[in-house]
């Protein structure tokens, strides 16, 4: 942005204020997690404004949408009207362990799914998504009510799964039509611990599913929670919140999914023996925990002996193996689609441009690595070249003598 001339791209801050869009700037705060007291401080506007601009009372000067996008770290045209927007309420989410996250978490979370949705939409109408694939039974028109096991074997088979382990499951989520995104939603340089594991929605015109690495880079922990989300997407028909009901509905169809009653229960010990779990773990790509759980839930070991279980694996934590290495773990819809615009000549920094965000906000929701700052080293031409000192009396000599 030039602010000489008070221009953003195509539209200047006047143009912008003209057609400045409320529901942005509440999306890009809830983004950055600043509260409207904050944000007003950093602007430089009364108490109220703020709350004002949001509601749409009040539409905000050219000046103020240029401090508006410098707090906030987006582009001016950010808030221009006439982009495609979504709304996604915190109670349209479906989040593990909901009441560990704090309400700014929550709303953080669900403003990037408004992006997420945003940048899809973008990319689908230049290429070719994959068909939603879900059972008529999973659609919110569908009153059937439908047990976790039941649920899980009838969507293996419908996605033709079989009853062996599911190899890259978050690429089988994909290739089925619902959208399944990974980033950070922690601030850079901050220490905070998010308590954002993974959530859900179906309030859009896909699914959507949105797992951090923030809380565990664990390929395992990951498994599980993409097969929790798709448990809510299919069984809970648009119901999201707090229900632990729901919850508890959602891990029992991750572990029927994962690994099924029929093929599991013949090959699981029936007395704790831990070499025996870690190698159907890496076999099934579920947590040994989830395993000693699933011996527990199908009556092949006592409570009791679950429960010692559970310490002695406490007391002796594995290394967890990070989602990075599985690339059929890692989403790559969005990317892959953003690499072939970028082959027909439209780039990413077009992208960013014709969607008004940040670039690296367009390679995060994307999954796309940002490039390492490339050293060069320029030859200086206004510096002399080094001369050699004239040779002593002594050192001539020694020169004719070797000569």
């Amino acid at each position: 942005m030039n602010g000489a001339s008070g221009e953003s791209g195509p539209l200047r801050l006047g143009d912008i204020a003209r057609v400045f869009d409320p529901a942005r700037l509440t999306q890009a705060r809830r983004i950055a997690r600043m509260s409207k007291t904050e944000l007003r401080q950093r602007v430089g506007v009364s108490a109220a404004a703020i709350g004002q601009y949001e509601r749409g009372e009040v539409k905000p000067r050219g000046e103020t949408i240029e401090a508006l996008a410098d707090a906030l770290q987006v582009p001016p045209g950010y808030f221009a009207l006439g982009r495609p927007r979504a709304q996604v309420e915190v109670a349209e989410a479906s989040f593990r362990r909901l009441r560990s996250t704090t309400v700014a978490q929550q709303q953080q979370a669900t403003a990037y799914v408004e992006q997420v949705w945003e940048l899809s939409c973008y990319l689908e109408e230049q290429v070719e998504f994959p068909e939603l694939d879900l059972p008529s039974w999973a659609f919110p028109e569908s009153q059937e009510p439908i047990d976790p096991v039941t649920a899980a074997r009838l969507l293996r088979s419908h996605w033709g799964l079989g009853a062996g382990p599911v190899v890259d499951l978050v690429a089988e989520i994909e290739n089925h039509g619902v959208i399944v995104v990974l980033f950070s939603m922690k601030e850079e340089g901050s220490d905070e611990k998010s308590r954002i594991d993974a959530f859900s929605t179906t309030a859009l015109s896909r699914p959507v599913i949105v797992m951090t690495p923030d809380k565990a880079d664990d390929v395992l922990r990951h498994r599980f929670s993409a097969a929790h989300e798709i448990g809510h997407i299919v069984m809970h028909h648009g119901r999201h919140g707090s229900d632990s009901e729901m919850e508890r509905q959602a891990d029992r169809f991750a572990a029927e999914f994962l690994t099924p009653d029929a093929a599991i229960r013949p090959l699981l010990p029936h007395r704790v023996n831990f070499d025996r779990l870690e190698a159907l773990s890496q076999h099934w790509g579920v947590s040994v925990h989830s395993l000693l759980y699933r011996m527990r839930e199908l009556e092949l070991v006592s409570e009791s002996t679950a429960r010692r279980a559970y310490i002695t694996l406490s007391s002796t934590p594995r290394r967890p193996q990070s989602i990075r290495d599985f690339p059929g773990e890692q989403p790559e819809l969005l990317r892959r689609a953003i690499e072939l615009l970028e082959e027909n000549d439209i780039p990413l920094a077009h992208i960013a441009a014709d969607l008004q965000l940040p670039l690296r906000r367009v390679r995060q929701l994307a999954g796309i690595d940002s490039p390492k700052p490339r050293l060069t080293l320029v030859k200086n031409t206004n510096v002399r070249p080094l001369q050699a000192a004239p040779l002593t009396e002594r050192e001539r000599e020694s020169e004719e003598e070797g000569g």
